[in-house]
């Protein structure tokens, strides 16, 4: 297994173990409206991880909805996924190794001492090799929108017990479109820009991703992927964790999720209107998150689709086997 090492070793980028969360009046004194938080729904639920503590972290251990879970962000691929800490029968605590893998961050389990490919989730070292996590459906959206969709929400504090400069990018410019991956020593697909953002999705083992180049000027894809109808939604404004040195002065990108467009035995078609997505059959308002707020299907959820936004040298160096989208290949039905 082609591991390199990436930073100093175990427990200098400590993960979080016993996490502290604020409610939006404390959060809103250190975290700006526009940055980006990892959305976390689950039994009823609903946790805000801000990227800019997540940074110095890259593993939260935490339960949310009854369910053990590990938030992980691993800033090198910009990639934000959250699983199910089980594993046959046994609730797993993850760490990071300080190693990596194709420019990926590499966990550990404390019990087994097993590694992990965090993109894949995946045991690639040890007891757990081969044995694959569920993962979590979860997006990375603006605070803002993660407080308006979820009044009753909770924000990770940055009462962590470390001592970071939280709110400070360790990585600046690094998402610059034409930057070299760091540590990435594998031949870099050129279908794309390697530090291109994309949403990759997967459905029955088969995968598209959709680069931001494609979804800067469409706020709204209905699309059909396996012959299952889709849809993807963007929204722009979410400040880049990965630009400036201070975040609150990073340029603004999108917020990308994918879901399903059937609901109810029926095929939705959605559209932007003055601003505000809605469905053309009822009329209903729908936000970032797949939920109608407004409308006769008010209360009403999309199915989330498996996958997330990653730079794209990253999703196709562990998925290359993709198929890349092009707006000329946009369903209308």
């Amino acid at each position: 297994v082609d591991i390199i090492s990436g930073c100093p070793p175990i427990y200098v980028i400590p993960s979080i173990d016993h996490p502290l969360f604020a409610d939006f009046r404390d959060a809103d004194n250190w975290l700006d409206p526009r940055e980006a938080v990892i959305a976390l729904e689950t039994g009823g639920e609903a946790k805000a991880y801000p990227l800019q503590v997540l940074m110095f972290h890259e593993i939260v251990n935490d339960v949310i909805g009854a369910v053990p879970v590990a938030v992980t962000f691993c800033p090198l691929c910009n990639a934000s996924i959250v699983f199910d800490r089980r594993v046959q029968g046994t609730v797993l605590d993850f760490g990071t190794t300080g190693r990596l893998r194709k420019s990926d961050l590499v966990m550990y389990d404390r019990q087994a001492e097993s590694w992990w490919q965090q993109f894949t989730g995946t045991g690639i070292v040890g007891e757990h090799a081969g044995v694959r996590l569920v993962q979590i459906p979860s997006q990375v959206v603006a605070y803002a929108d993660f407080k308006a969709a979820h009044p009753a929400g909770r924000v990770l504090s940055r009462d962590t017990g470390h001592t970071r400069p939280y709110g400070r990018n360790p990585y600046r410019g690094y998402d610059q479109v034409g930057q070299n991956p760091f540590l990435f020593h594998d031949p870099v697909d050129t279908r794309l820009p390697a530090m291109e953002r994309v949403l990759g999705v997967s459905i029955g083992g088969r995968h598209r991703v959709y680069p931001f180049s494609a979804l800067d000027s469409r706020p709204v894809i209905n699309d059909v992927f396996l012959e299952r109808p889709i849809v993807v939604f963007t929204k722009v404004g979410m400040l880049s964790p990965l630009d400036e040195e201070k975040i609150t002065a990073s340029r603004a990108i999108p917020a990308a999720v994918a879901f399903s467009r059937e609901l109810g035995g029926k095929v939705l078609h959605f559209e932007l209107r003055d601003g505000r997505i809605r469905d053309r059959e009822t009329g209903s308002e729908w936000n970032t998150f797949g939920r109608a707020v407004a409308g006769a299907l008010k209360g009403r959820q999309l199915a989330r689709l498996q996958g997330g936004v990653h730079f794209a040298f990253a999703w196709l160096s562990f998925v290359p086997d993709s198929e890349i989208y092009r707006p000329q290949s946009a369903a209308t039905r």
